[in-house]
């Protein structure tokens, strides 16, 4: 029996397939909308790719390939002069020419685990006219072989997850205008390289600071005639803080290897869980720290090892004051000014900063002819890092001779608790002129 539908029916069955393909044309506008939407959600503005030779930069937000090239520093360069954000996918990316991140401020190069820089010498450059131009930029997530990435006239750059491998000098932070100041190096790798970071000398119309910076949970593991972090003559890696790190001497080679090398000044700057590891046999001109002549400040040592075997731990040929926690110290014959009419004379302050003095003993020795009745008192205090004073401890003379503070002495100086800050000596004579001298050494430990 053949079966007729009415118009009736045919007319239900046509609104129904119209109606199914307005939803399927719906949903592929919404699932279009979706995809649009999640591009322009990417927080990347250009993605970094390779696809055999060539290399390319997808825009996030269109969805386009906006520029290629066979040489990697040209795409990576255009994707960060019209964007500020960059992702690096994995894959072998050689250079031909530098990558200039050039006054920019926010800028972040990312990469995968296995984006590889194939340098061939070429650099990675962070840089602003001066450091007001150059801020809070971000390099990450890359392997470096055979090239650098330099820092220069910026502010608060990042540089976090690299690997530096078979590099002449693979991370380099330098001062040609203005400074460059809080660099965070953290979570490096370096390899085989002969420098591995160097602080420059600085020049033009800079200044040396490259204070309130830090380096932290980074390894090294150095060759022959190589440096691990090198700070050149008049820069000042200053307020800074090495912390957390391991070097590794003579695992491969065993001369002419250093792992801090200071030509410049480190004042106030803080090591702490600093590893120097040798594993030289005999070695031959192996430091883990080497102090130069034109070194001006070393660094604070708190918690510093130094294991294996060293040609020397610490190479301090010019008898650099070295500061560090439990360290021993003395000054000897400091001159004190003798007041007269019985009124204190300019007091000698003593400190060792960046250190703080944790105990010490003074020695006074007074001279003079002393005149009928003349007595010369000398008085001892503490200033305390709080602007307080301690009591004093006063010593009178009526002749020439030498006198140790005793233990009664040095306890009525110190408070319940608190920081010394300074030692303060001060004089007087109680005639009205005197030819007496007065001299104090101090001995005593740092903190």
């Amino acid at each position: 029996m053949k079966l007729t539908l009415s118009k009736r029916v045919l007319a239900v069955v046509l609104v129904i397939a119209l109606a199914l393909a307005a939803v399927n044309t719906f949903l592929i506008f919404d699932l279009r909308r979706a995809l649009e939407g999640a591009a322009n959600d990417s927080p990347y503005d250009y993605m970094i790719f390779q696809d055999d030779d060539v290399y390319k930069a997808k825009n996030q937000r269109s969805g386009n390939v906006d520029f290629t090239s066979t040489d990697a520093a040209v795409v990576i360069n255009q994707a960060v002069a019209m964007g500020s954000t960059v992702y690096v996918q994995a894959g072998n990316y050689t250079l031909s020419s530098d990558i200039q991140v050039y006054n920019k401020k926010n800028a972040r190069i990312e990469g995968d685990s296995e984006a590889v820089i194939m340098g061939n010498g070429s650099k990675l450059i962070v840089k602003g006219d001066t450091y007001a131009g150059s801020q809070n930029n971000l390099v990450s997530g890359l392997t470096v072989v055979n090239g650098t990435l330099r820092i220069e006239n910026s502010f608060g750059t990042i540089v976090s997850n690299m690997a530096f491998t078979n590099c002449s000098t693979a991370l380099e932070v330098a001062n040609t205008d203005t400074w460059t100041e809080s660099t965070n190096i953290v979570d490096c790798r370096f390899q085989n390289c002969r420098e591995s970071i160097v602080f420059r000398t600085p020049t033009g119309n800079a200044t040396g600071s490259y204070a309130s910076s830090s380096i932290s949970r980074c390894f090294f593991n150095i060759i022959d005639d190589s440096v691990g972090i090198t700070v050149e003559e008049d820069a000042e890696f200053s307020d800074c803080q090495l912390q957390d790190m391991r070097m590794w001497l003579g695992e491969k080679g065993s001369r002419n290897q250093t792992g801090l090398r200071l030509d410049g000044s480190m004042h106030q700057t803080l090591l702490t869980g600093v590893v120097f590891e040798s594993f030289a046999e005999y070695p031959d001109q192996m430091y883990a720290i080497a102090l130069g002549e034109t070194s001006v400040t070393p660094p604070t040592l708190a918690g510093v090892s130094f294991l294996g075997n060293w040609t020397a731990k610490i190479h301090n040929p010019s008898g650099k004051w070295i500061s560090g926690v439990g360290a021993v110290f003395k000054q000897e014959n400091l001159p004190v000014h003798v007041g007269v009419n019985g009124q204190y004379g300019e007091a000698r302050e003593f400190q060792l900063r960046p250190d703080t003095i944790a105990s010490f003993k003074p020695e006074i020795q007074v001279q003079g002819s002393f005149t009928y009745n003349e007595t010369v008192t000398v008085r001892v205090r503490i200033e305390f890092l709080d602007n307080t004073f301690s009591q004093s401890v006063e010593k009178t003379f009526t002749d020439s001779m030498t006198m140790w503070l005793n233990d009664d002495d040095m306890l009525r100086l110190f408070p319940s608790q608190s920081i010394i800050w300074a030692i303060q000596i001060d004089a007087k004579a109680s005639s009205a002129s005197t030819d007496a001298t007065v001299q104090v050494s101090i001995y005593g430990v740092t903190t």
